[in-house]
């Protein structure tokens, strides 16, 4: 009964993405022999073997070819020792935690609501970005892009959030924590006025002009987010101007000229309203007869 505790970890040899799994060496017990089992999920709760091998080494290396492991793929290694005087005689094996190998979004699935808040969406590289040739700008450029999924997952009209960019670069970077690059972007669900709900859209991240095998085929799993609909604020001037205020506040205006109605304090938004007198042989009655907006 040994505690080997594998670890897998991303790193560079000599210009190619290999993964490392490193496992502890009982210092009690000098001669032992490791075999080593890389596997992939290829379906949920099924595992393909990819590679083994038998090493006396504390380590050991698999290389992220494009074929046989490709980006995207969640990686284990499975680590048994033994003695070479007595090969039958083997530890239990012990599985590593899955390392998901490519590019991902954090958080996974986002809940907003259509507050005007902005919400922080992170993009990163799991393994080191490699560009062949290219020492001064190694980079990833990921084309963002959003889909409406309506209610139900049903296909809709147009998204009900909106990204700060529309391409983002993840930079060569020295790995840490799990991340070898990353960029950020917001997303603020778009104010519709509409009552429709709550809705369901996506955010997909997919690498442009990339002609190595590794990146060329990877697309990074999509993030859901899912906008809560909320009630619209309303206010209202009619006939010889009566006014209500967003928060139900009457009165009446019935001066002629040019007035301010609505601004907003927190973006450029503003309604003017034009008023001329409308007839009042009695008393003086204005009504709309304008209206401008920005």
């Amino acid at each position: 009964s040994l505690s080997l505790q594998p670890v897998i970890t991303p790193e560079l040899v000599q210009g190619h993405v290999h993964l490392k799994c490193t496992y502890s060496h009982p210092p009690s017990k000098p001669h032992l022999q490791y075999l080593v089992l890389w596997s992939r999920l290829s379906s949920p709760g099924k595992r393909e073997e990819i590679h083994r091998e038998t090493t006396l080494e504390s380590f050991s290396y698999v290389e992220m070819d494009g074929t046989n492991l490709r980006l995207g793929d969640t990686v284990f290694c499975s680590v048994t020792a033994f003695t070479r005087d007595t090969p039958e005689q083997q530890s239990l094996p012990e599985d590593s935690k899955g390392f998901y190998a490519g590019i991902k979004f954090l958080p996974e699935s986002l809940q907003i609501a259509e507050d005007g808040k902005e919400h922080v969406l992170t993009v990163l590289s799991t393994v080191p970005i490699v560009c062949p040739g290219q020492d001064d700008s190694c980079k990833i450029t990921l084309q963002l892009s959003t889909e409406d999924l309506g209610k139900n997952s049903q296909l809709a009209g147009p998204p009900d959030i909106a990204l700060s960019a529309c391409q983002v670069d993840l930079l060569q970077a020295p790995c840490s924590e799990s991340s070898c690059a990353a960029a950020t972007v917001t997303v603020t669900a778009v104010t519709d006025f509409v009552q429709d709900g709550n809705r369901v859209s996506r955010v997909r991240a997919e690498p442009v002009g990339r002609r190595d095998l590794l990146w060329r085929a990877h697309m990074p799993k999509d993030v859901k987010v899912t906008v809560r609909d909320l009630p619209t604020g309303n206010c209202y001037s009619f006939t010889d101007p009566h006014i209500i205020t967003f928060d139900g506040w009457r009165y009446d205006n019935y001066k002629v000229g040019t007035f301010l109605l609505c601004r907003s304090v927190s973006r450029v938004f503003e309604v003017h309203v034009r008023q001329w007198d409308c007839g009042g042989h009695r008393s003086a009655t204005a009504c709309n007869c304008g209206v401008a907006a920005r």
